[in-house]
């Protein structure tokens, strides 16, 4: 039986996402992620090149925990469109290390029939820290009624819905400690895992950076 479809008319603001624990990630797996990826980087696969660079070790590629991170909305939103998805890498995946991917409803809107809501994500390792922020917009129906008509060709059902933001919601509330990473705690994320913009690293050297799909971006400084 398919999992129920996900109507705009039942989210709200502050939603947590059921959180998404992936197996340790091991050798095997970035092995596959390489072939399947066509990403033979050796610093990913080859564990002698990888301590000749510096590292102790191979670690996963970015790009795999941000298809953790995908997973985590295409689980959660049944029957939505992705129409936005952008990440930042905050700190290295290495064997061994559990990935938790997290997601937290940020604001609601819709406007002519057309129904979205933002997405605050992040993933963490099992010591709980941070190694992926980012954001996804989601493209809805509103409800079962609103899918059906449009399926059959009418018009949409439309209900005028202001931005109802989260950090509206939390500007007139005491913040708790389940809150999601926020973007103004960006240079503290970096300076605490040691990521700067500004040094210069050899290319095998992973450093902060946003990827963006389905257009990749450029770096943020």
């Amino acid at each position: 039986m398919p999992a129920r479809k996900l109507y705009f008319e039942a989210i709200r603001v502050g939603d947590e996402l059921p959180a998404l624990a992936k197996a340790p990630v091991d050798r095997v797996q970035l092995s596959r992620y390489a072939g399947a990826s066509g990403d033979f980087n050796p610093v990913h696969v080859d564990e002698l090149y990888a301590k000749s660079v510096g590292m102790p070790s191979v670690y996963a590629p970015g790009m795999l925990v941000m298809g953790m991170l995908g997973q985590l909305i295409s689980d959660w939103a049944r029957g939505g469109q992705m129409r936005r998805y952008n990440v930042r890498f905050i700190k290295m995946v290495w064997p061994g290390d559990t990935v938790v991917c997290k997601g937290r409803v940020s604001d609601r809107h819709g406007s002519g029939g057309r129904y979205f809501v933002e997405i605050d994500l992040w993933a963490e390792n099992q010591k709980g820290e941070l190694v992926m922020k980012g954001s996804s917009q989601i493209q809805l129906f509103y409800s079962l009624e609103d899918e059906n008509r449009q399926r059959s060709g009418q018009s949409p059902i439309v209900v005028e819905v202001p931005r109802e933001s989260l950090s509206n919601a939390n500007a007139a509330a005491p913040a708790t400690s389940a809150a999601a990473p926020s973007e103004e705690g960006d240079e503290a994320d970096e300076r605490r895992e040691g990521v700067t913009s500004k040094k210069t690293v050899p290319r095998e050297k992973p450093a902060a950076k946003t990827a963006t799909l389905p257009s990749p971006k450029k770096a943020k400084k």
